[in-house]
This record gives structure tokens, sequence and C-alpha cells, in this order.
């Protein structure tokens, strides 16, 4: 090094902006069910990133599209999501995703969940950790990053709606419109105890037994939907002994670990029942609902094609019911050894300070099928701990070390 030379200088994020950011964007009641505030939010954000010297496009969805391929009835108002893309003559492309909605704010809160509240080293707030604190820390690092030099990537920002009900008119949407469009990708809507490099699919599912409805004092002259689901829910928990003793190849995360899971896991859950109408009437039917997350190396169908092997016998039982599917997001898997992985690890270890592990998710993710459909090599990573921010409960929050360190691997991300 020549004696006259000095070493780059440190680019850092305004703590009070990163923090103002966080405020402001938690304000936005951005809930979903019913998403009925997505383009305030985006009209708000839309100015600051041309500012920033960025072409954005706000998206909305037609209402066609969305009554073709949203069904939720919970759902209302119109779906709009924001792109926002920067050229900077780069060979490659980096795709960056976060979504907009959050989880209802019910149960009981010590502060309001939509005001980022500080105290004790952390922010409180509903989508402080999923995912709106990395939305703030994005928008807070590219501002120190571009007043001071270009990143190394061309850059296109997508954030979108209605992740949390599992919805289309979001990442999918604006993948089968083929707006998903780079190199390498990273999804903001993880945890910062790993890096993730996979997720479970997610396939849901209903049965519903049928009965004959009776008085209850003759209910020999009926047939009880409630008492016949029992033998259904037999069938099914006899199954999940077995998918759940299975293991994919991947690792699964930190926390996970910690309560002795080694590897990413299978599930079927039953997790909602419903029969009857009054107590002195035989229930004619039974609906049980439930899901089954589906490791990589599983295919969406022959999961399905396992619950309906198991319960068909049933039939021949004289038990009548009917079984459908909803798939979901499908699972995902990206090659450890890939490049861009071992980039983003080691950009976390410059800002956050430590080397995290690569692990897969238990839940299921909508960057699974922007990944599936596009091929883009894509890595999971965000702010908040898995056992501790209280993600979709009450009291959600995250550290602000942990939102700074956020901000800090980002901008060494693009540097």
């Amino acid at each position: 090094m020549r004696e006259d030379s000095k070493p780059e200088e440190s680019i850092l994020p305004d703590r009070d902006y990163l923090m103002d950011l966080l405020k402001n964007i938690i304000s936005f009641r951005t809930v979903a069910p019913p998403g009925d505030c997505y383009q305030e939010i985006v009209e708000w954000l839309e100015p600051i990133f041309r500012d920033m010297g960025f072409e954005t496009t706000k998206m909305k969805m037609p209402q066609e599209v969305f009554a073709a391929k949203c069904s939720d009835s919970r759902l209302v108002g119109d779906r709009y999501n924001l792109q926002a893309d920067l050229s900077v003559g780069a060979e490659k492309t980096l795709v960056i995703y976060a979504h907009l909605d959050v989880v209802p704010a019910e149960g009981e809160w010590d502060t309001d969940p939509f005001c980022a509240v500080q105290k004790n080293g952390r922010v409180y707030g509903r989508g402080v950790s999923d995912c709106k604190g990395s939305v703030a820390a994005l928008v807070a690092a590219l501002k120190a990053l571009l007043s001071k030099k270009k990143p190394k990537y061309n850059l296109s920002i997508l954030l979108t709606t209605d992740e949390e009900v599992g919805g289309y008119s979001g990442l999918c949407y604006l993948t089968d419109l083929g707006q998903v469009k780079g190199d390498l990708m990273l999804c903001m809507d993880g945890f910062s105890d790993d890096v993730g490099i996979g997720s479970n699919g997610i396939i849901t599912w209903d049965v519903m037994v049928k009965g004959r409805s009776a008085h209850s004092g003759s209910s020999f002259l009926g047939v009880n939907a409630v008492e016949r689901s029992i033998l259904v829910m037999e069938r099914l928990i006899d199954l999940k002994k077995v998918v759940q003793a299975r293991r994919s190849r991947l690792p699964a995360s930190s926390p996970v670990k910690s309560v002795g899971i080694e590897n990413l896991m299978p599930i079927l859950n039953i997790t909602m029942i419903n029969g009857g109408v009054k107590e002195n009437i035989v229930p004619d039917r039974c609906v049980l609902r439930g899901d089954r997350r589906v490791i990589p190396e599983e295919r969406m169908e022959e999961a399905m094609e396992e619950i309906e092997r198991a319960l068909e016998p049933l039939r021949s039982e004289g038990i009548d019911f009917e079984l459908k599917f909803y798939p979901g997001y499908p699972p995902m898997s990206v090659d450890p050894e890939h490049a861009w992985v071992n980039e983003v690890r080691e950009a976390v270890e410059r800002g956050m300070g430590f080397m995290p592990q690569l692990s897969a998710a238990q839940g299921s993710l909508d960057q699974a099928y922007a990944t599936e459909k596009t091929g883009i090599p894509t890595c999971v990573y965000g702010v908040g701990r898995q056992l501790e921010s209280n993600i979709h409960a009450p009291n959600e929050n995250v550290r602000i070390a942990d939102l700074e360190g956020y901000t800090k691997f980002l901008i060494e991300l693009l540097q």
C-alpha cells in the first residue's frame, strides 16, 4: 500500500433514519386478511425509491385475475405491488424481495402494535421482524450506499402483497408476469439466525365425513359423522408417524436443532375439526382440516396420493367422505455450494459479526414458487430471531442491534 493511500471508508447506515423508516412502515395497517391498505404503503414508498434514482412501477392486479386466482373471501381491496429497478451497468442483476403485509395483531400487547416502540434494546410492533424491518433496513442501506458509490449489481426490488395468507397476488403473480428477472435473488422474509437455502412446500387438505341426521334420542336411526371422523383421524395419525420419520438432506435451522431435530422434516397436521349443529341432533357431516409440509426430496403429487391411499380403505368399511387438496407453495432447495450462498454468508459475517449456518425452513415460502419457476439461485435471510422475536404473536420484536447489523449486511452485500 502506498504511504499516502487510505483504507476505504466504511459506509454506515443512519440509525435515526432507519428507525424513522421503520416507525412509518409499521404504521401502515397492511393486515392480511383483509389486506386493504396496500395502495397507501406503496404510494408512500414509491417516491423514496425514485428519489434514490430507481425506476418504479406500481402494479395493481386486475380484478378479473384477483377473482380467478384469489378465492379467499376474507380478502378485500386492491392488490398493489411495487417494483423498483436500478441499472448501474453491472454484469449481473440482483433481485431483492420482501412482502409488505402482516398478520393480524391479536392477543394482549404491551405496546401499540402499529407504533414501533423502542425499549430495552428492542423495537416492538407488528411486522418489525416479519418482514417490515427488512424493508426499512433495505431502504436505509441503499440510502447510505448510494450516497457514496454505485452498487456492484443492477437491482430489482420487489415489495409485494398477501404472503401471510398464502396468496397468489404478490410474488407468485409477478413471477407469472415475467417480472422476476435477474441472476441472483435475496429473499428478506427469513430469520437472522441462519442463511436459508430451502423450505418445505405446503398442501392444505380437508376431509368431509358424511353421516345422516337424526334425533339424538334415537341416534341409532342416524349416522354420526363426528364419530365416524375418529376413524379418519386414526388413519391420518398413523400416516403422520410414517411421514414424520423421514428427513431431508437439508439441515434444520439452528433453533430447531436446539430441540433435537437435525434435518428438515416433513409434517402432517390435523389442525381443525368442525361438526354438528346442536347437542340433540346427530351430526350429518364433520370436516377435518390440516396441512402437509413437503420436503424437497418429496413431490407434491406423491404427498397427496399418499393421503388418498391411507384413507381409501375406509370406504369399504362404510365410511363416506370427500377428500380435497389445495396445493400451495412448492418446496425449495438451493445448492449449498453455489457461489452466491457463500457470498451471502460472508456478507452476513462482515455486517452482523458472525458466520451463519445454512439451513432450511420448516415453514413454506412464496419465494419457492419464484425460485422453481425462474431457476434464479436464492438465499433467504431476514431480521428477527426464530425463538425470541414472537413472530405472528403478541409483542413481536427485533433486536435494534440486529436491525443495524442487517442494514450493514445489505451494504456489504451490495458494495
